[in-house]
């Protein structure tokens, strides 16, 4: 990979084995990135607002402004697409297309309250007959599949026949495009490099934090703490079902080495982690509760993106 390359995986491309890597930068017009901006399981690293020609570079300077002073978030990339202007953000943590999708109308509907809807495209797009993020379904947009979700091109990249090229620019020349918001040249690739040199990704915490000075009530539901042990327990009191957890899994490889002290409570009990697995294993508690166990042992077993 030359520095381009370098620069595009570190800021925008999601991870993936060293088996499939494979320059970033477009080899050619028909070349589409998208594949390469959305991972396989439908989750995106790259964030981009691409505002029409129309909405001007005074829209763009006032979001590039707004997303550093009023959000306190890293400067972003601007670049020039041919049909106007793109500002991207990078993530250091991928996240789903819809939960991206939303965000970036968070942003939208505060920094460019000002910009005509129909001037300002949120990507990663929609998957094809949805006109909202609300509309979404639950599943992850996996390109390739019946939910395909879109993206943008990679820059710099050829246009069209014309020879112009879509590029990276520094935001202080971005007026300068406001007419022809293209490069009638390919650009070098060590300048486009050392435009995104000096950018850093987004924190998981500074995109929670971003989320919750945009829209409040949409980042609680996103990044509710999981139940409690007790809040389950709770609930299964209520529904006069509980876990049968002296024949769960890990209550039986406990007594299996030979009899215990009296106690008051199970070792299941007692321990979160293993009252979570008999409340998910146990064929006795309803399907809703089961779930919550399964979703409240996420901690326990990979690191949240998004947890503090």
């Amino acid at each position: 990979m030359n520095r381009l390359d370098t620069e595009l995986q570190r800021l925008y491309l999601p991870p993936q084995p060293a088996c499939q890597a494979q320059p970033a930068t477009p080899t050619g017009s028909a070349q589409h990135a998208s594949p390469a901006l959305i991972d396989a399981d439908g989750q995106v690293r790259a964030l981009v607002l691409e505002l029409a020609s129309a909405a001007g570079g005074e829209a763009v300077a006032a979001l590039w402004q707004g997303l550093q002073n009023e959000l306190e978030l890293p400067a972003p990339a601007i670049a020039i697409s041919g049909a106007g202007y793109q500002v991207w953000l990078s993530l250091s943590e991928p996240i789903p297309v819809a939960q991206a999708r939303e965000f970036l109308e968070s942003l939208r509907q505060r920094l460019l309250a000002g910009i005509a809807p129909r001037h300002v495209q949120l990507l990663p797009g929609l998957p094809s007959g949805t006109t909202d993020a609300a509309e979404a379904p639950d599943t992850p947009d996996i390109p390739g599949t019946s939910v395909p979700a879109s993206h943008v091109r990679l820059i710099p990249a050829q246009l069209d026949e014309s020879g112009r090229w879509s590029a990276f620019i520094s935001p202080h020349l971005a007026a300068m495009f406001a007419d022809e918001p293209w490069l009638d040249m390919e650009p070098s690739p060590d300048a486009q490099a050392d435009l995104l040199l000096g950018l850093k990704s987004m924190a998981p915490a500074d995109f929670q934090r971003a989320w919750q000075q945009l829209a409040p009530a949409k980042a609680v539901s996103i990044f509710a703490a999981p139940p409690a042990p007790a809040a389950l327990a709770g609930q299964a009191a209520a529904t006069g079902k509980q876990p049968d957890l002296e024949n769960s899994p890990d209550a039986q490889a406990n007594t299996a080495t030979g009899p215990q002290e009296p106690r008051t409570a199970s070792a299941a009990e007692q321990d979160p982690r293993r009252f979570l697995l008999a409340v998910m294993n146990d064929p006795s508690v309803e399907m809703g509760l089961r779930i919550e166990a399964a979703k409240a042992l996420l901690p326990y077993s990979a690191p949240h993106a998004f947890t503090r």
